[in-house]
Formats: structure tokens, sequence, C-alpha cells
């Protein structure tokens, strides 16, 4: 079985993330949604909020599941018999710093392969990290954060 770890905050998740998995669906049996537990790490939204928006937003399709994890990631994909990591690339940016971190869960992970796909034109301004400012600031987020969820912002 072809298991694939998509690792991430998801602080919130946006229609990019959502994007990247279903594009991503047809090359693997089954895709992991990992929050990672970072305890140094400020969040917006709790652990519990965060795992029930990615749950709702996934609730039809029964080839993803959502899980938590701590430690490092190379590690999860290990305990969860993945071979395959999941990461999207918006730009140059993204491609140097997930460049980088592959090669190292690649060498922990004793084989792990991350597989990249490129974000779709339409959404790949888009980041967590932009949506939580919008949310902060009082605006409008319905362009950039799934249907599902938009009440629960």
């Amino acid at each position: 079985m072809k298991i694939a770890v998509f690792p991430g905050s998801f602080d919130p998740i946006t229609v990019g993330h959502v994007d990247l998995v279903k594009r991503a669906l047809p090359l693997f049996d089954k895709i992991i949604i990992a929050v990672g537990i970072n305890s140094v790490k400020k969040y917006l939204y709790t652990l519990e909020e965060r795992t029930a928006h990615l749950e709702a937003v996934f609730a039809t399709e029964k080839r993803v599941e959502v899980d938590t994890y701590e430690g490092l990631t190379a590690h999860y994909c290990q305990k969860v018999s993945s071979r395959f990591l999941l990461r999207g690339l918006r730009n140059a940016s993204d491609f140097d710093y997930e460049k980088t971190i592959s090669q190292l869960n690649n060498i922990v992970g004793e084989g792990i392969e991350t597989v990249f796909l490129i974000s779709a034109p339409e959404v790949s301004h888009i980041s967590s990290t932009i949506v939580r400012e919008i949310i902060k600031g009082k605006g409008n987020v319905k362009a950039f954060v799934p249907e599902e969820i938009w009440g629960n912002l």
C-alpha cells in the first residue's frame, strides 16, 4: 500500500492544502494529513480545532486520514509505514527550503522520498501565514479557506 504523509501545522487549512491533497490522491492509496505538534510554536487555533477542521474538509474522502504527531516527521513516517512525504511548492523559496528538508528526511528516514507538487496557479499565492493575518485583522477569508470551515474561523 502506497501511503503518503502530508505534514504541517494547518493553522489554518487553506484551499491550497485541499488542492494539493486532491491532486495527489491518484498517486497514493492513502494520504495521512499529519498535524505536527510543536510546543515552542504559537498557534492561532488549538490542535483540536485544526484536526476538526481537517476532518470536516475531508469527511467524504475515505482515503484521507487525519492524525497528529510529535517529534521528527521521518520517524512518524516510519511509525505509520509510509515511504512518501507530500509537499507543495509555491515558489523558488519553497523549493530551496523543502529540498534541504527532503534530503534530511531521506537520510533520517532511511529512504523516505518526498513527492513535490507545484501549486496550481490559482492558489499559489495563498499561505497559512497570510490567512492568519487576514483573520487577525477581521478580514474576509472565504477565498482562502475551504467552505466547510468558514463559520469556524
